[in-house]
C-alpha cells in the first residue's frame, strides 16, 4: 500500500489557507450585515476636520477664523541659518595642557563645554586651572578656541 505523499507541513499550511478562506467569508458576511442595519458610515461621515488648535474634530471650521499666510512666509526644509554673531569673547578655565604635545582643553563658565585649544591659537603660556579668555571657531572635528590669553 502506497502512502500518502502530504506531509505534516503541506497540511498545516492547507489547514491555515481553508482557515483565513474562512474567517474572510465571515468578515464579508458581517459587512453585509452591518450595511442592511445601516451601521456602514458614508463618506461624509467618515470626514475629520482640524480646528484653528490643530485638533481632529467632526465639524468643518469656521471660516471667520481663517487666517491668511502669504506663499514667501512659507518655509520647506532646512530654515535659513540665523547668522547673528553670539558673543564672541568668552570666559573659561584651562582643565587639561599637555605643552609637550602642544594641545589642550578649556572649560567655557557659561556653557560648560569642553572646548579643544592648540598651542598656535594661544598667546602666553597657559598651564591647568589658568583663568583665560578666548574666541570659538568651528572647526572641522567641533568647536575650536582661537586668540586664548591669560585673564586679567
Amino acid at each position: 500500500m502506497a502512502r500518502s505523499q502530504d506531509s505534516f507541513n503541506k497540511k498545516e499550511k492547507e489547514k491555515k489557507r481553508r482557515k483565513k478562506n474562512q474567517e474572510k467569508l465571515e468578515r464579508r458576511e458581517q459587512r453585509k450585515v452591518e450595511k442592511a442595519e445601516g451601521g456602514v458610515k458614508t463618506f461624509e461621515e467618515m470626514l475629520s476636520y482640524v480646528d484653528e488648535n490643530g485638533h481632529l474634530s467632526s465639524t468643518p471650521p469656521d471660516p471667520s477664523k481663517k487666517k491668511k499666510f502669504k506663499a514667501e512666509d512659507i518655509i520647506l526644509g532646512v530654515p535659513p541659518r540665523d547668522d547673528t554673531p553670539e558673543e564672541t569673547i568668552r570666559n573659561g578655565q584651562v582643565k587639561f595642557f599637555n605643552d609637550e604635545k602642544g594641545y589642550g582643553f578649556i572649560i567655557d563658565m557659561e556653557t560648560k563645554d569642553s572646548i579643544f585649544v592648540h598651542i598656535n591659537n594661544v598667546s602666553g603660556q597657559i598651564r591647568e586651572n589658568d583663568k583665560v579668555i578666548f574666541e570659538v571657531e568651528m572647526g572641522p572635528k567641533g568647536p575650536n578656541a582661537v586668540n586664548v590669553k591669560l585673564a586679567g
